[in-house]
C-alpha cells in the first residue's frame, strides 16, 4: 500500500460558495502534488455507490442527495504520509469542532456541507480514487 498517495473530493457547497480555488490552493501550499484531477457531477446512484459504507446510517440519504446536487472535484494527491497529512489539513467532519485554520473550519457550515471529503485510510484512498480514475489517469 502506497502511503504517499491519497484521495480527496471538493464538495458541491464549495462550488456554490465559489471557494474551490481557495481550497485547492491551500492543499497545494501544504505540499501536496496533484496526480489526478477531474470535475464531474455524481448522479444519486453514483453517490450511493461511493458512500456505500454509510448505507443504513441516518445521514445517508441527505449526504447522497447533497453530493449529487452539484459538481465535485475529485483529486489524487501525493505527499509523504499523505492520508494523515491531508486529514490534519482538512480538520474534523464537523466544522464547528475542527481546529482553527483547517479547511473545514474555514469553508464548511455543518457535517454535510463541510467543503471537502478526504480518505481516512490508505485502503480507502485507493478504493475511492479507483471510483473516479483509471490507472492511466494518475500520474
Amino acid at each position: 500500500m502506497n502511503t504517499r498517495f491519497t484521495f480527496c473530493m471538493i464538495k458541491p457547497d464549495a462550488f456554490k460558495s465559489d471557494t474551490v480555488s481557495d481550497i485547492l490552493l491551500e492543499i497545494l501550499k501544504a505540499g501536496f502534488k496533484l496526480r489526478g484531477i477531474k470535475i464531474t457531477m455524481l448522479t444519486k446512484s453514483k453517490a450511493e455507490q461511493f458512500y456505500d459504507i454509510h448505507k443504513g446510517k441516518e445521514f445517508f440519504d441527505r449526504l447522497t442527495t447533497f453530493m449529487s446536487s452539484g459538481p465535485v472535484m475529485a483529486m489524487v494527491l501525493e505527499r509523504d504520509d499523505a492520508v494523515a497529512s491531508l486529514r490534519k489539513l482538512i480538520g474534523k467532519t464537523d466544522p464547528a469542532q475542527a481546529e482553527e485554520g483547517t479547511i473545514r473550519r474555514k469553508y464548511g457550515t455543518n457535517t454535510t456541507y463541510n467543503a471537502i471529503h478526504a480518505a481516512d485510510s490508505n485502503e480507502n484512498a485507493e478504493r475511492e480514487w479507483s471510483f473516479f480514475f483509471s490507472k492511466r489517469e494518475i500520474y
